[in-house]
This record gives C-alpha cells, sequence and structure tokens, in this order.
C-alpha cells in the first residue's frame, strides 16, 4: 500500500468514524485488508480502495471496511470492580430515589459480542429478584455489524465464561444440548433484557429518553483527544442528572469540561 492510498483510507476513516489511524498503522491496516481483497478477488489495495470509494462500495462494502479497523475485545465481568460498585452502591442509589415507578435505562455503548451488556443484565437481574418492583432496560450498540451478529446469537464458548460466578452460571446460562460442543448460551431472564442496534459515534444519536446508567470502556482511546471529548459531552447530554458513566481504565477525562464528578476510579456521576 502506497502512502498516498493510506492516506486516503486514513482520511476517511477518520471523517467517518472517529478512529485516529496514524502512519505507524500502516503495516496493520495493510494485513487486516487482505482477507477483503482475497474475497473480492483484488490484486492491490489500490483497487480495493477504487472500489470503496464508488457508489455500489460505499452501499456493499462499507460495512465491512468497518469490521476491518474496529477493535473487539471484551468479557464477561470485565473490569470487575465497575460490577461491584453497581450491585453495592448504585443500583441501591438510583432505585432508592425512582422506586418502582420507572424502568431504569443503561446503555452499552461499543457493546461488541455482547459480554458487557448480558454481565450487566445478569447484574441487574439479581438485583431485581432482591428489589420487588425494580425494572430495567439495556440498550446496547456496536459500530461492527459482525460483532452485534454474534451478539445478538448470545452464543459463546465455554472457555469466555470462567468469570461469571457459578450460582450466575446456573441462573443465567443454558448449555447446549450436544456437550461436545462446548457452547453456552444467554438464557432469557438476562437476554430478554438487551436490545442491540448498530451506531456510529459520528452520527447524531437517534434514541429517545434519558439514560441512569452508561458504560463506554475501552472505546473511546481509539479516538484523538477533541473527538473524545465531543463524545464525553454528548454523553452527558444523554445522562439523567445524578446517572452514573463508567468508562475504561485506560481512559481518562482529565482537563474535559464535564458535568462530572468522580465517585471512584473511572466511574463519574452526573452533576
Amino acid at each position: 500500500m502506497n502512502d498516498r492510498i493510506f492516506e486516503r483510507f486514513s482520511e476517511f476513516i477518520k471523517a467517518e468514524l472517529g478512529i485516529k489511524m496514524p502512519a505507524s498503522k500502516k503495516t496493520l491496516l495493510e494485513a487486516r485488508l487482505q482477507k477483503r481483497l482475497r474475497e473480492l478477488c483484488m490484486s492491490t489495495h489500490e483497487e480495493y480502495c477504487d472500489y470503496l470509494f464508488s457508489p455500489q462500495g460505499m452501499e456493499d462494502e462499507l460495512v465491512n471496511l468497518v469490521d476491518v479497523v474496529t477493535t473487539n475485545t471484551t468479557d464477561f465481568f470485565r473490569e470487575p470492580k465497575h460490577f461491584d460498585l453497581m450491585q453495592e452502591k448504585v443500583l441501591p442509589e438510583l432505585f432508592a430515589r425512582g422506586g418502582a415507578s420507572r424502568t431504569m435505562s443503561i446503555w452499552s455503548a461499543g457493546c461488541s459480542s455482547g459480554e458487557e451488556p448480558y454481565t450487566l443484565a445478569m447484574v441487574m437481574s439479581e438485583f431485581a429478584r432482591q428489589n420487588a418492583g425494580f425494572t430495567f432496560k439495556i440498550l446496547a450498540t456496536d459500530i461492527s455489524t459482525q460483532v452485534l451478529r454474534m451478539a445478538v446469537r448470545a452464543v459463546y464458548p465455554e472457555t469466555k465464561i470462567g468469570p461469571i460466578p457459578q450460582e450466575y452460571r446456573k441462573r443465567y446460562l443454558l448449555r447446549s444440548k450436544d456437550r461436545t460442543r462446548r457452547l453456552v448460551r444467554i438464557g432469557p431472564d438476562a437476554r430478554n433484557h438487551v436490545r442491540f442496534r448498530r451506531l456510529n459515534f459520528m452520527e447524531e444519536f437517534s434514541f429517545d429518553g434519558m439514560l441512569d446508567i452508561i458504560f463506554c470502556r475501552n472505546v473511546v482511546i481509539y479516538f484523538d483527544r477533541p473527538t473524545q471529548e465531543m463524545l464525553f459531552s454528548r454523553f452527558c447530554r444523554k445522562l439523567a442528572p445524578g446517572g452514573y458513566l463508567f468508562i475504561g481504565h485506560s481512559e481518562s477525562l482529565a482537563g474535559m469540561n464535564l458535568p462530572l464528578e468522580p465517585v471512584a476510579p473511572t466511574v463519574y456521576r452526573k452533576i
């Protein structure tokens, strides 16, 4: 891939997806595009670039480019202290404030293959079992159609469920009838609380209502600082007063002018 073609990809990816693609990522992008070139029977990155920016390419291939350039790494109960704080402080406080009069609304922003929203569904279902009248709904979004398909299926290899507590496994997981396949599926008691949809952070957030909790963890690290601050400002506009924002431990809001106060490391409450 020559520098001119890379620069064209880089500028488009930044403008369309918000993801920074510096020159140091050129080799990575080349490697990730190889599969698309093979599947499309193309021999050069220039040929792929011409196709991508054609009207047909914009319609048919853009979703595949998104899958190529996005990184989707996640686990059940990733950064477990966040879920401890949810159980011990956040949910009791929000439920005491709103009671059974309304449904609590949570957004898993950048949900990848679904482990985060399903973890939230299990934690909140446990809270509901112990607190009569508590109801909730979870919106889970990602830009990648590939990982969203996996999330909707809610089927995972047994090797992924190690972080899930044993009592949660009994209550919220279904094992494959064919035990040799070593697969589990999230059961309906958790799965039915989660709604998935595709969302590009660079577009307007076209869903209604205010949110009580937003999880956006290990997502904005791929954006430059001005884009990060723009996104967090938009998150705050969707977050109800007293609502909570959870970010990743590799991320920081330092120096940003946001209506948030720190509650714990990487956890903030809207003022």
